[in-house]
């Protein structure tokens, strides 16, 4: 495939987020909420209303424009979370949210089409983000079609049990390309109309399939479709670092900018105040470039 310069593509820039408008014609940051005792950076896990309620306030008062809220985590070998213990986690996280930050975009982060139904009717959760793409539940994309919101479709190879146990492709961004063309033609077919790419970094990829993916990473605008990398923290910048998760926010913070200048619309980040003040520089630079 031919690289595309992200200027070069036109696509819709806005998500229709409960009724109103999400711009991206700046790109936006998207701050994590783990609402888990087991989410592979320690600092993420908060649980208790006190905790929950701090984190919301960090993320909205530092400049993120949707909280992405996860009840189930999705690291490497994590154990299974039941759909009841997964839902009384989001509930307590969900009325919190509405508390401290009502009216804030939320996202939630679920592969379980009754668990997105219930977030979305009884809490007004306006994206669904989903790891599996439907992979792991069937009624996933027929849910999604008639809730009417945002879908992040991501590349997934395998389970999170399993999809660190070997990775292999044959031909790693033609299979990717392959699996986002059939998704999205599977939604399409049945209404949904705004959806969100993510490439899936470190989930079924080895060191060197996240890199290959990131350095192709412009290419992914031939779906003309907003575009969603998730880096942060992951151990794509600690391995090849040589370090831990809690020291990688400036790897992290270095594959944001590449990110960004290749044409990435959403970061879904830990270190919010960090990622915003990336898309406000590479923002600027290009700003002025176009002068």
């Amino acid at each position: 495939m031919t690289a595309t310069s992200p200027a070069s593509v036109s696509y819709s820039r806005t998500l229709n987020v409960n009724g109103t408008l999400l711009d991206l014609s700046t790109p936006c940051v998207m701050g994590i909420l783990n609402v888990t005792p087991d989410s592979f950076y320690a600092d993420s896990r908060k649980q208790g209303e006190e905790a929950i309620a701090a984190r919301v306030s960090e993320i909205v008062s530092q400049g993120a424009a949707i909280i992405d809220i996860g009840a189930y985590s999705s690291r490497p070998g994590a154990d299974d979370v039941s759909a009841g213990e997964e839902m009384r986690r989001l509930r307590l996280g969900l009325q919190t949210i509405n508390k401290v930050a009502p009216g804030a975009v939320v996202s939630v982060d679920t592969f379980r089409a009754d668990v997105a139904r219930m977030c979305v009717e009884e809490y007004g959760v306006a994206i669904v983000n989903d790891i599996s793409a439907g992979a792991m539940d069937a009624d996933m994309f027929p849910t999604v079609a008639r809730l009417g919101v945002p879908y992040i479709v991501m590349h997934l190879q395998g389970t999170p049990k399993d999809m660190q146990a070997a990775p292999h492709y044959d031909n790693l961004l033609a299979e990717v390309f392959q699996y986002f063309a059939r998704k999205v033609a599977a939604l399409r077919e049945l209404g949904v109309k705004d959806i969100i790419l993510d490439p899936g970094f470190g989930f079924g990829k080895t060191l060197q399939h996240n890199y290959t993916l990131m350095a192709h990473l412009e290419e992914f605008r031939l779906f003309e479709l907003p575009l969603l990398v998730g880096v942060s923290r992951k151990s794509m910048v600690y391995r090849l670092l040589g370090s831990s998760p809690r020291e990688t926010l400036n790897g992290t913070t270095a594959l944001h900018a590449i990110a960004l200048m290749k044409g990435a619309d959403i970061l879904r980040v830990h270190d919010v105040r960090e990622a915003v003040e990336a898309v406000s520089i590479v923002s600027a630079m290009r700003e002025s470039a176009a002068l």
